[in-house]
């Protein structure tokens, strides 16, 4: 990897179409794992089990006849911790170290540990030249999350922390694009546990990252990883710009939305940002909400409420506890519009939402005669 005593054994998953069965993938995703050696040899976490067997390849080869004598779980959902019974049967004297409520959770996932040992925040444990050093980082984005710090390496074993989609040196020099979608999706609803663990992080010597998922990070990608999780976390703007984000049933409220976006453009608004909640990844337009300073919301009624994507859409930001941003609001409607006044009550659900006015209302297909209203929101959102 990027020492003589840390050797990557992690594997990558190419063929993986979604990510915990919703998260679209088109790079695949890796599974990473670690061998770490001093006097006694520990494994930092396994793998999904649609990689058992390679990883265990992988384990042996790096291992060359020799034993482990800890394996350490960060983290118990089954992307890591999936194979951890094979790997018992094939190593069953070695020492599982963990928290307490991770062992919890193996019994419930049915893995038996003979030879487990509980670990807690600032515990310590010397492999005989490298000392595992351990953090408590519950809820990012279980509650069971430990971390681990080596000083003699300067490595954070990061757990989900700075984890993003795709196989291991997917897109190596756009770290931040699939980075941020993995962050809103996975860890944005705890942003207060991020920077908890953040200021922790911040008291030590930390000159790589080492995540369960994505590349390992040094140098100017550290730095530049460590200073989005900043602005991720505390929801802060990272782009000024607006989101123009439409649910349209037979394309009008589309047609509406792209000439709000065009305006938008011609406006000098720095960035515009358009998305189809009907056909597009949700999985981007949650990132791109949580990214931009404000967004505008186009959404045809349906069935005296609003257009379902519209509806889930909404449901997943409050999920992940959208916040802090200016939204506007067009509604579409034939006979009855309520998209507007259901949006506005959603919005509020939230915290520190600024709702724009006007609310535009467009019946059944945008008209010159609406021009001036559209006009008007620009003008309230460039503000």
């Amino acid at each position: 990897m990027y020492s003589d005593r840390i050797k990557y054994v992690g594997c990558d998953d190419a063929d993986l179409d979604l990510f915990e069965s919703q998260y679209e993938v088109p790079e695949g995703m890796c599974y990473n794992s670690y061998v770490l050696f001093g006097e006694k040899i520990a494994i930092m976490d396994a793998v999904d089990p649609r990689k058992t067997q390679e990883w265990l390849t992988h384990v042996a080869l790096v291992l060359n006849g020799r034993k482990p004598d800890y394996l350490m779980v960060h983290h118990m959902e089954p992307d890591h911790s999936g194979s951890i019974g094979a790997f018992l049967q094939v190593y069953p004297e070695t020492i599982v170290l963990a928290g307490k409520q991770a062992f919890q959770l193996m019994t419930q996932f049915g893995i038996e540990v003979a030879n487990q040992q509980i670990i807690k925040e600032n515990d310590e444990i010397s492999l005989g030249g490298l000392t595992l050093r351990f953090i408590a980082a519950p809820m990012i984005h279980w509650p069971e999350v430990m971390m681990t710090y080596v000083p003699e390496e300067k490595t954070l074993f990061s757990a989900d922390a700075f984890g993003k989609f795709g196989i291991y040196d997917a897109d190596p020099d756009d770290w931040a694009c699939e980075a941020r979608r993995y962050y809103f999706n996975i860890c944005g609803k705890y942003g207060q546990p991020v920077t908890r663990v953040l200021e922790k992080v911040a008291k030590l010597d930390v000159q790589t990252i080492a995540p369960l998922h994505g590349p390992v990070l040094d140098g100017e990608k550290l730095a530049e990883a460590v200073r989005l999780y900043t602005i991720w976390a505390h929801y802060d703007v990272e782009t000024e710009g607006v989101l123009v984000a439409y649910a349209s049933i037979h394309g009008n409220t589309r047609h509406a939305a792209e000439v709000l976006a065009d305006m938008l453009r011609k406006r000098g608004c720095p960035k515009v940002a358009i998305t189809d909640l009907t056909r597009d990844d949700m999985g981007e337009a949650i990132e791109d909400a949580f990214r931009m300073s404000k967004m505008v919301l186009c959404c045809a009624t349906y069935d005296m409420d609003i257009f379902p994507p519209m509806h889930l859409f909404l449901h997943e930001l409050g999920l992940k506890l959208y916040q802090n941003r200016t939204v506007g609001i067009l509604e579409n409607g034939s006979w009855a519009p309520q998209a507007g006044r259901i949006i506005k009550g959603m919005l509020e659900q939230m915290k520190d939402i600024t709702i724009v006015e006007p609310v535009v209302t467009i019946k059944s297909s945008l008209h010159d005669s609406d021009l001036p209203a559209l006009e008007a929101l620009v003008d309230a959102m460039m503000k």
